[in-house]
């Protein structure tokens, strides 16, 4: 008779499962729990410590730690040396095990969990059988998603073996899954040590959605989102409506959704390629978002638009009247879905933007390596603010700075914005020098820049940024200061009554 070991924390299907293999000739040996529920389903099964002669002791800490478990699994049944062992020994070959493991994850995601609750849910024996089963899976079958029951039971149904490949296929998803596991503890216990760089750093994500294509047609791409990650992302976003995210829409939507977190009064932002062509602040979303298509018409075309507030109505009749790829919002009122989703195409997205904004360490992989950065979360109130010019900001300079500064934060370096306290006006980003972005914000505000203020990611190496914001009419000017040539920078701005602000932090985003 075949023997097949059942132990899970997620009893999900596992008493049809089981009463199956009963039917197909297993018998079945169990733990616990399982045990119970498979005895209370009128599932015949033994103990393991009936194989064992050996009862769970420490708590059930150890219940399936033992040869006579660990030699059924591990023998390799093509090897005369090792089925003579298992005889001398009085050793039953298992043939299938489905295990699943402790709830840990669950376990470190409540509120109020302890390290001590949490460490006694980091399962030691699970592991331990699935990596045996899963090494020699050339002699067993090992099972630890329920997803795989139905399939396993009809390569049983249908030849009494399951076939060598599914065995490897169920072995890789046993070493993922365990692989996860052990991420995820390790991680656990490295914030709990206080370990800020580690030796060695493990991550673990679950596929979200398999696309398309990546950047261009011709790459292969997926969406991984991490477990316990930020509910307030693009990875917990629910879509309403339109086609499938393909992985600039990712990009994209990731980006706006970043920098209208950093508003706290109504806002509406754009992006396009990874870069803000707009943004806006008002008294309502649809005051918000005039402002952010006002700021730059043209290359809002295609993008897509962020806000922290509900979309309603009148907002949606404005967003209707362009193209847009993805709108992105806390919520729609029922009539703004009823003027949007007439749009077979957009993509309508919601982010529970009341979980809160939960900082997680930045990963971005280069060729043979991965870098890890905290997020930039500095904002103005975080600055050492300076005014190193003989006139200081207004009010209403100072207010449009805030909002300047805000976004700047956000585009690719070298980075310009041009605003006033409602909106921005052009935005020069990516630029190998500096001077060259502030032209390109410049030409975009045109008539605009007079009077407005003009934010920097990082300082000026020379005074020709602020000289060309002078001859546009800029009259205040917001820059993390500390060049060698300070000093050029700040005559410059006296000479032209333009006001200058220092944070003492630059702001690079490459």
């Amino acid at each position: 008779m075949k023997r097949a070991l059942i132990s899970v924390s997620d009893k999900t299907g596992v008493v049809e499962f089981t009463k199956e293999l009963v039917k197909l000739g297993f018998e079945v040996l169990s733990t616990g729990g399982t045990k119970k529920a498979l005895e209370d389903s009128g599932v015949p099964v033994k103990g393991v410590e009936e194989i064992t002669g050996f009862p769970e002791i420490l708590e059930g800490r150890v219940k399936t730690l033992h040869p006579f478990i660990h030699g059924g699994l591990l023998a390799k049944r093509n090897e005369s040396s090792h089925l003579k062992q298992l005889e001398e020994q009085g050793i039953q070959p298992i043939d299938l095990v489905c295990v699943n493991l402790y709830p840990f994850q669950q376990t470190i995601s409540k509120p109020d969990v302890t390290p001590e609750n949490a460490i006694e849910n980091i399962d030691i024996g699970g592991p331990a059988m699935l990596r045996a089963s899963a090494k020699n899976h050339d002699h067993l079958t090992v099972v630890v998603d329920a997803a795989d029951y139905e399939n396993v039971l009809a390569e049983l149904r249908e030849s009494g073996e399951v076939r060598k490949e599914t065995k490897r296929k169920l072995a890789a998803k046993v070493f993922r899954h365990t692989a996860a596991y052990d991420a995820q503890i390790a991680e656990y216990m490295t914030e709990l040590a206080g370990e800020e760089q580690p030796e060695r750093v493990t991550f673990t994500y679950e596929l979200k959605q398999s696309l398309r294509y990546g950047e261009n047609p011709h790459q292969q791409a997926a969406f991984y989102k991490r477990p316990l990650g930020s509910e307030f992302s693009i990875a917990h976003a629910t879509q309403l409506h339109g086609k499938e995210l393909s992985y600039n829409n990712i990009h994209d939507a990731d980006a706006a959704l970043q920098l209208v977190k950093d508003f706290d009064e109504p806002a509406a932002v754009a992006v396009k390629h990874m870069n803000p062509c707009g943004a806006g602040i008002g008294e309502s979303a649809s005051d918000a978002f005039r402002k952010a298509y006002e700021a730059d018409p043209r290359s809002i075309f295609g993008g897509i638009v962020a806000f922290n507030r509900e979309v309603d109505g009148e907002t949606a009749r404005q967003l209707n009247e362009i193209f847009l790829e993805i709108v992105i919002a806390p919520a729609f009122t029922e009539e703004a879905l009823g003027i949007l989703t007439a749009k077979k195409n957009i993509r309508l997205l919601t982010i529970p933007f009341n979980r809160g904004n939960k900082r997680e360490k930045m990963l971005t992989s280069v060729e043979g390596g991965l870098l890890i950065q905290d997020q930039d979360s500095y904002t103005y109130g975080d600055a050492n603010i300076t005014i190193p010019t003989k006139r200081e900001p207004t009010e209403e300079e100072l207010a449009a700075l805030k909002l300047a500064w805000k976004v700047v934060k956000h585009v690719k370096s070298n980075a310009i914005v041009v605003a006033d306290s409602n909106m921005t006006l052009g935005v020069g980003a990516g630029q190998m020098n500096r001077v060259g972005a502030a032209k390109i914000a410049l030409e975009q505000a045109g008539e605009r820049a007079k009077g407005a203020v003009l934010a920097s990611d990082a300082f000026f190496p020379m005074n020709d940024t602020v000289e060309a914001a002078a001859r546009a009419g800029i009259t205040a000017i917001i820059q993390p200061g500390g060049s060698i040539r300070d000093e050029d920078s700040i005559k410059m701005a006296d000479e032209h009554g333009i006001a200058m602000v220092f944070t003492g932090v630059r702001h690079f985003r490459h």
